[in-house]
């Protein structure tokens, strides 16, 4: 149920709104509007009780919320969540397209500053880049853990750009925190609930990656999750899904994207490296996720694909990551957003 306040209520009228909700039985989270505030009441309380809400000063209505994802839904929250990242450097959500670049696996030192300063220039605000490394095979790298973040710490001070890297395991989330300004959500744990409660408990956002047989809903039930448990910022991610198509590493939903934005007011960001496999497909999916509405794209960018220690053969080189920003300017702009 939706708790809609009148223009220009009190806090006080809003304290007494969230006091009685409590009394009922029910979790309550306020969400203030361009115009309106909202009181979110969500919880196994008897939903007959909060009719008696009406009757408080300041309560314009009651509408109940249909659809199971509560507080990610557009019928709590119309307009997008514009999400800030480093005390607002930058905003995803906002009109401005946000690209996400870097690295599958930080490597080395020379390899994460040349990649961040290559992709700043370039034009991206986020630099991408895996400590730990969710890998099929338990032989394969699995990330330089600690160090990698100090190494994304470094590339973050030489070169002001904001970071994004994966956490895997809730025991590293205090870690992870203390060295990124979001913390990703791989597509094997998007329904590891345990770990998406303890993530609401973080103040940076989460960048919740959809899972490879993860249905939309589900994938705004796990949003849920982490809304619910106390943090608001969660940024969607779609990555690909599996197919019975055996031509690229996945099947890109570009579906999602104006799926997300019409149920949901979370912001929306395409990944099409690991969406296609193929680096040769990127920069014409990156166009298409714009084109379809996405708030940004994330790309994996390395200085030598060929020798990089994952992902390479979905990497894009310097000069090819260029000409992607080139491309995604023009059809930014077509759609009446920028870069």
């Amino acid at each position: 149920m939706i708790v809609v306040m009148k223009k220009g209520a009190t806090p006080e009228q809003v304290e007494k709104v969230k006091s009685k909700v409590k009394e009922f039985g029910f979790d309550h989270h306020v969400i203030v509007g361009e115009e309106r505030t909202v009181v979110a009441c969500v919880g196994t309380g008897n939903r007959k009780d909060l009719e008696g809400l009406r009757l408080i000063d300041g309560v314009l209505d009651l509408v109940p919320i249909s659809k199971p994802f509560k507080l990610a839904s557009r019928e709590v929250k119309k307009q997008t969540t514009v999400i800030p990242v480093r005390n607002g450097q930058v905003e995803i959500g906002a009109n401005k397209i946000v690209v996400m670049a870097g690295p599958c696996s930080v490597e080395s030192e020379e390899q994460i500053l040349t990649t961040a300063k290559a992709v700043k220039q370039a034009g991206a605000t986020i630099l991408r880049g895996g400590a730990w490394k969710p890998r099929t095979s338990p032989y394969s790298f699995q990330g330089l853990e600690e160090d990698g973040l100090k190494l994304l710490d470094l590339a973050r001070k030489e070169t002001g750009l904001a970071v994004i890297t994966e956490v895997m395991n809730p025991r590293d989330i205090d870690v992870v925190e203390r060295y990124t300004d979001i913390m990703q959500v791989g597509a094997r744990n998007v329904q590891n609930f345990s770990m998406l409660k303890e993530l609401g408990q973080c103040k940076i956002p989460i960048f919740l990656k959809r899972g490879l047989s993860t249905t939309i809903q589900e994938w705004l039930m796990s949003a849920e999750y982490i809304i619910s448990s106390g943090n608001p910022n969660v940024i969607l991610c779609e990555r690909g899904i599996r197919t019975f198509e055996t031509a690229t590493r996945n099947t890109l939903d570009l579906n999602a994207v104006p799926v997300l934005k019409e149920q949901t007011h979370l912001p929306v960001i395409v990944d099409p490296a690991h969406g296609t496999g193929f680096w040769q497909y990127v920069t014409p999916m990156a166009c298409a996720a714009i084109a379809a509405g996405a708030d940004g794209i994330m790309v994996e960018v390395h200085p030598k694909p060929s020798e990089a220690w994952s992902d390479g053969g979905q990497s894009l080189k310097f000069d090819t990551f260029n000409e992607l920003m080139r491309q995604i300017r023009s059809i930014a702009h077509a759609v009446g957003r920028e870069i």
